[in-house]
């Protein structure tokens, strides 16, 4: 008779499913790691994202290279454009990594879709490729054909201490998978498929953005490597495998035109200061730190420099935000509901707002002593709501000045000088 056994399930995560592969062993050594091997590959690609990691500041990518950062493997970057290796020279690491003969453990990158290959191999071409190897079956000095991208990520990705995906076009497939795309290009996430595990047992890592900022990714590589070092617990993703300490608020929740939006102020044209619903901002509903972190040096970032959202950052763009030019049809009911709700809230703010630009002096001399314009004094309607107002603010707590019985004493003495010397009520004429 078998003896039930308690299932093996990782902290942190959901029960292992039936189509889980099987347990390998650990083919990685533990940290401490002195050397580790970022292996940056490119499908259909701009380059946006290489460029954006180029000018990351917070952390930037200087110390991962130099090896001085504390507690930081030294990273040796191969990629295609910024390596100083070319030919059969730059790909001998490709294939070393593949033999597993590297010596090192290594992290797959990989920038742009990952294109069809078997569309485009019907007619003898590729989409997307890098380096070429000896044609099967011819000898040494033979024909070559060249080794598309998605072979190097097949190769690589089984092996890698972890696998990034960067950028739209590979966290969710991008403008290159867009309906009615010829290349049937795909995430790295649908290409490996979801029972994808790397060596380290790390599902497939995105870090979205058209192009994301160069500090989303290599502060979640610093967490990563950190983690792959033996002294950083793994950092949280979320459900889809963003960082979501990175990617957990919406970009409205830390817009600054978020407060015209409460307010019910839209604008009606670009340029204009207020909120951007109106003329096509998904802000509300995005997924982005665009905002708070700006763009490169915490600089810059959409809304900051007066554009709209376009949801670049999400598995849904581009076709299910497109048209850009036009407003959001949720947005219709949202706005019309803040216009009529916001609309009370700033006349309000406003009244609070002249009452908090007085100071105590000039309400009781009815008199604002400004050289830049002349102020009007307290209106009989503001001085009725500061008096409720007032008595609401103080309810159940004490109110500034002195206490009764107190208001000629001063340290211990008197008061000096005059009860009309005072412009509060604390004393009175002949007391």
């Amino acid at each position: 008779m078998g003896t039930a056994t308690e299932p093996k399930i990782r902290g942190g995560q959901p029960s292992i499913p039936a189509t889980m592969p099987q347990e390998q062993p650990e083919r990685l050594p533990l940290g401490p790691l002195k050397t580790i091997h970022v292996f940056w590959m490119a499908g259909m690609s701009c380059d946006g994202c290489t460029i954006t990691v180029a000018g990351a500041t917070n952390p930037g990518i200087e110390g991962l290279l130099m090896g001085t950062v504390p507690a930081m493997p030294k990273v040796l970057l191969h990629h295609p454009v910024l390596s100083v290796e070319s030919g059969a020279e730059f790909m001998q690491s490709f294939k070393d990594a593949h033999a597993g003969t590297l010596g090192d453990p290594y992290v797959v990158v990989f920038e742009g879709s990952v294109p069809d290959e078997r569309i485009a191999k019907r007619t003898g071409g590729y989409w997307s490729a890098m380096g070429s190897e000896l044609m099967s079956g011819e000898a040494e000095g033979g024909r070559h054909a060249v080794v598309p991208t998605t072979e190097w990520l097949s190769r690589l990705a089984p092996g890698a201490a972890a696998t990034i995906a960067i950028g739209t076009c590979a966290t969710w497939g991008g403008i290159p998978s867009a309906e009615g795309n010829p290349t049937g290009a795909m995430s790295v996430m649908d290409f490996l498929g979801k029972d994808y595990r790397s060596a380290f047992g790390l599902p497939v890592i995105n870090i979205p953005g058209c192009a994301p900022q160069g500090d989303n990714f290599t502060e979640t590589v610093f967490a990563i490597l950190l983690f792959l070092q033996g002294i950083g617990p793994l950092p949280a993703f979320d459900e889809l495998g963003r960082p979501s300490w990175l990617y957990g608020e919406t970009v409205h929740q830390g817009c600054t035109r978020a407060g015209y939006y409460e307010e019910g102020v839209f604008t009606k044209e670009y340029g204009g200061k207020e909120c951007l619903v109106e003329i096509g901002c998904w802000g509300p509903v995005v997924n982005c730190n665009i905002v708070k972190r700006g763009a490169i040096n915490h600089m810059g970032g959409c809304m900051a420099a007066g554009g709209i959202c376009i949801a670049c950052t999400m598995p849904g763009f581009p076709d299910k935000f497109s048209p850009f030019y036009k407003a959001p049809p949720g947005g219709i009911i949202s706005t019309t509901m803040s216009r009529g709700v916001g609309g009370v809230i700033r006349r309000l703010r406003r009244l609070s707002n002249r009452h908090a630009n007085r100071e105590r002096r000039w309400d009781v001399n009815d008199d604002v002593p400004s050289g830049w314009a002349n102020l009007p004094g307290s209106t009989v309607g503001l001085k009725a709501m500061e008096f409720f107002y007032q008595k609401w603010q103080h309810w159940g707590a004490r109110k500034p000045g002195r206490n009764p019985g107190e208001e000629q004493r001063l340290w211990g003495g008197m008061r000096p000088g005059k009860p009309s010397d005072y412009i509060d009520d604390s004393v009175s004429e002949g007391k």
